[in-house]
């Protein structure tokens, strides 16, 4: 009956430390006496070794790590021959054609191929060899 359905595992009530002598959690809750791992929050953090020079900056430390680095999805010219003459090429029509898979910082075009369309094309940044060769078939530069 379904008024006598019971969980498949019995369950345990959680320990409650700190209540009384006949418990046998009592008096110091079974944190010993005194000492750090007896204070609240006492605990030393992740990668300490008791105040030896820890691991990580033992390690020698290589390289630069620029915060301000930008990582921007690529686009060839020759990527850009499937739209059609006076279409309006912005970064989320290159994600719903699926010719960039992720918008990241923004959109660079690059000039490897050629271009045979007269084409708009909005993104935040190109190369020169890109924006001549866009120009020079009568297409738009737009920096967004």
């Amino acid at each position: 009956m379904l008024s006598k359905l019971q969980p498949n595992t019995p369950r345990k009530d959680r320990k409650r430390i700190g209540r009384g002598i006949g418990s046998g959690t009592g008096k110091t809750a079974g944190k010993g006496h005194k000492g750090q791992l007896a204070r609240s929050g006492g605990r030393t953090r992740p990668g300490f070794e008791g105040g030896q020079i820890p691991f990580f900056q033992r390690l020698p430390k290589r390289g630069f790590k620029n915060v301000n680095h930008k990582e921007y999805a690529i686009v060839n010219l020759k990527d850009l021959n499937v739209f059609s003459d006076g279409d309006v090429v912005t970064p989320e029509v290159l994600l719903e054609r699926r010719i960039i898979s992720k918008r990241q910082d923004g959109v660079k075009i690059l000039g490897h191929g050629t271009l045979t369309k007269k084409i708009t094309i909005k993104a935040n940044l190109f190369s020169k060899t890109a924006e001549e060769a866009i120009k020079s078939v009568g297409g738009t530069v737009e920096v967004i």
